[in-house]
């Protein structure tokens, strides 16, 4: 990075679209128009079919900062990156990326097709503002990382969309940028390149490279990113450290009461995790279930259920009952239940449920609250389970023990 000044500012930003509006007839256009010039409306005025797609907006990134952006679909998370890209101007108040921008808005955004790829390198280091010198000291190492050499001087259009984001990538990454956007190329691409791009965003951030990430993958997030805003529908519902925000966004407040439609007799207060901050895939954690039970509760009809969900995709991992361990809820009263759970999985963002089920009939009676847990990488394996795995170096002339038949 060079000693340009660089960081992102959004201050109090509004930002509206219009609905699809379309004329069919001259009819209809000239009327159109003549509200336009003869009934200018004030830029906080909603017109028909307008909308708000960011509501008063405010952030700063500076050097060695990386902004998490998350939220659900349709919250704003890329519009904010075409504004600092200025795809987009705002409707009031004032956004800038300042320095030069290495952006990855849209896996094929900003190729043109009918360029080779190494046409498409040189094209965009001229759109930021780079001269050739500039641009021939980085082409090696763009070409390398993105693992396409073979394939650097066939149009772009033949390329795969993996291509396309690898390639895209390490041109936003590599092409001395003083701010970096980024949005989803962190999901796109196999799981070597994924790792890869990982580690180069971490290694820049280190360097001071100030950058806003929009992503679903919420461990990345978690992992890199300084700071975080939740979006809800253009309105930020939760800024601060990230995981505050992911835990705002996986998580509704549960308050553990049944539904009107049963008698369930049991109430689930509350739940606690050990290690708050993260594990390491393949440690152990204990959850701390709090609750009470009426009396008149008649045990065989309900247990209690625990079950673990990809807070990224949704996937249900593993469920858990307090009938299958052996557990039953006391008659009345108060009780608290520990869980002592082995998280052999993927790093990622997990969401712990809580539930009452009637164990038979599986009718949902109650749903408790949740909590969430951080499972950072360990070193010790690739893939989908972690397994534990532990390596010995045996003497060859010592026979291997026999498996019992």
């Amino acid at each position: 990075m060079s000693d340009r000044v660089s960081g992102l500012v959004f201050d109090h930003v509004w930002k509206k679209f219009r609905r699809g509006e379309r004329h069919d007839s001259l009819r209809d256009l000239i009327p159109s128009l003549s509200r336009k010039v003869f009934q200018p409306r004030k830029s906080s005025d909603l017109g028909i079919q307008e909308f708000w797609a960011l509501k008063d907006i405010s952030f700063q990134v500076k050097p060695g900062e990386a902004l998490g952006i998350i939220g659900p679909n349709g919250a704003g998370k890329s519009t904010i990156l075409k504004l600092l890209t200025k795809i987009l101007k705002p409707t009031r108040g004032y956004c800038a990326a300042l320095g030069r921008v290495g952006a990855l808005i849209e896996v094929a955004a900003g190729f043109h097709q009918d360029l080779t790829g190494r046409e498409n390198i040189y094209f965009q280091g001229a759109v930021m503002g780079m001269k050739r010198p500039e641009i021939d000291r980085n082409f090696e190492q763009i070409v390398e990382f993105s693992g396409i050499g073979e394939f650097i001087d066939t149009p772009v259009k033949k390329y795969s969309s993996g291509m396309h984001a690898r390639l895209g990538f390490s041109i936003a990454a590599h092409l001395d940028s003083d701010v970096l956007l980024i949005d989803e190329v962190l999901s796109v691409g196999d799981f070597e390149f994924q790792q890869k791009a990982f580690a180069h965003l971490q290694s820049l951030l280190e360097r001071k490279l100030p950058m806003a990430v929009v992503s679903h993958q919420l461990d990345k997030i978690a992992t890199l990113c300084t700071h975080g805003i939740l979006l809800e529908r253009g309105v930020v519902i939760r800024a601060g450290k990230p995981l505050d925000c992911i835990a705002a966004y996986i998580m509704n407040d549960k308050p553990g009461q049944p539904s009107d439609d049963n008698l369930s007799q049991v109430r689930l207060t509350g739940i606690s995790v050990s290690n708050r901050d993260f594990i390491y895939s393949g440690d152990r954690i204990t959850l701390g279930i709090e609750g009470s039970v009426l009396e008149g509760h008649i045990c065989d009809r309900e247990a209690l259920f625990v079950r673990l969900r990809s807070a990224d995709t949704g996937q249900m991992l593993f469920q858990t009952s307090s009938k299958v361990c052996h557990v039953e809820l006391p008659a009345s009263g108060r009780f608290l239940i520990e869980v002592d759970l082995e998280m052999n999985v993927q790093a990622g963002v997990y969401l712990v449920e809580t539930l009452v089920r009637d164990p038979k009939q599986w009718k949902l009676l109650v749903e408790g609250p949740r909590t969430y847990v951080h499972v950072m990488e360990s070193k010790k394996f690739r893939g989908i389970v972690q397994m534990n795995p532990e390596m010995r170096l045996r003497d060859d002339r010592q026979p291997l023990p026999l498996r019992d038949e």
